[in-house]
């Protein structure tokens, strides 16, 4: 066989391979129900005893046609998610499901989830959304719209986004499903600021150019969690 064609197929199966490893474990049989409290550490949870599973494991009584309190919230969401440690039926299927609360003028702050894209469905209101590219020559660049209901809008994988409700007299709430099993979030502000131990403010205020004293006053705050 030539080197140009080895050269091929070895290019080929470094793709495969990459995408392989790219995304949630995919099921090898009918399901995999998530064994949540298996001593076995492997990249997801291993199955429960196939035997063993009942209808249970695919079902949850979430409630998710009933508003969520975003009054308590410091940024007004709420964000109840249903992923694979909530329903161990998720497992290796590479999906979950949010319900997400705003109050007026609330939102949901800038964050990323790691391992997932994430499609977004206006239930009720108005919502401003966009997200920001990673870094370019150009600089990042802002996709935002104002989504009314019925809207859909899409966050690829990994990028900075955020939901704000616009409207001073009435909430909004949104229904978000997204590419794995168990996404993941980083808010941006808790990250960055409430991280413990905390990031140095020498590293922080040089990042940000601004004085130390303004980054000691952020990190001094406190950086709720708006996912339930």
């Amino acid at each position: 066989m030539a080197p140009s064609t080895y050269f091929l197929l070895a290019s080929l199966l470094a793709l495969a391979t990459s995408q392989a490893i790219a995304s949630d474990p995919g099921p090898l049989q009918d399901f995999c129900v998530a064994d949540i409290h298996s001593p076995v550490k492997v990249n997801g949870f291993v199955c429960k005893d196939p035997m063993a599973v009942s209808a249970d494991d695919f079902f949850k009584a979430a409630n998710l046609d009933k508003p969520r309190d975003t009054m308590k919230s410091k940024v007004g969401s709420n964000v109840t998610l249903i992923n694979v440690m909530k329903l161990p039926g998720l497992n290796t299927l590479g999906i979950s499901l949010a319900r997400i609360d705003y109050a007026p003028l609330g939102q949901n702050p800038p964050h990323t989830h790691p391992r997932a894209t994430e499609i977004l469905t206006v239930l009720e209101g108005t919502l401003h959304v966009g997200f920001v590219t990673s870094n370019t020559d150009n600089g990042n660049k802002l996709f935002a719209k104002v989504l009314n209901k019925g809207d859909v809008f899409v966050f690829p994988q990994g990028l900075i986004h955020f939901q704000f409700n616009p409207v001073h007299d009435k909430p909004a709430v949104a229904i978000a499903a997204l590419s794995s099993q168990n996404p993941g979030a980083i808010t941006i502000a808790n990250a960055v600021f409430g991280s413990k131990p905390p990031i140095s403010d020498d590293v922080l205020a040089k990042a940000f150019q601004v004085q130390k004293g303004t980054i000691d006053w952020l990190q001094a705050q406190f950086w709720e969690n708006n996912h339930n």
